[in-house]
């Protein structure tokens, strides 16, 4: 019930937008005739040519990091770590200082 007085405001929203938008251009200036370029089209056409040898195609951010080589094994970081928490370096679980 108390949708239908939303859509008839809606409508009629929509429709008076509609037709204070009616006469917004004027057709007589025709803004696509009045470009005038100093440029020609080959030079144009050259400067296209070369965009694609001076740019990247890889997207920014999507380079993957090389795999550093350690010479720590992987159970003496964790024997540090757990002596770390038994110490109280750092907090365990969810417990923050």
């Amino acid at each position: 019930m108390n949708a239908k007085p939303l859509i008839v405001l809606a409508a009629f929203a929509s429709i008076a937008a509609g037709a204070a938008r009616a006469d917004d251009i004027d057709p007589s200036q025709q803004f696509a005739l009045q470009i005038q370029s100093t440029r020609t089209r080959a030079e144009v056409q050259a400067e296209a040519a070369r965009v694609p040898t001076t740019r990247s195609t890889e997207p920014a951010g999507s380079r993957v990091h090389p795999v550093l080589q350690s010479n720590t094994q992987v159970s003496d970081v964790r024997a540090e770590a757990v002596q770390a928490v038994r110490l109280g370096q750092i907090s365990r679980g969810e417990a923050s200082m």
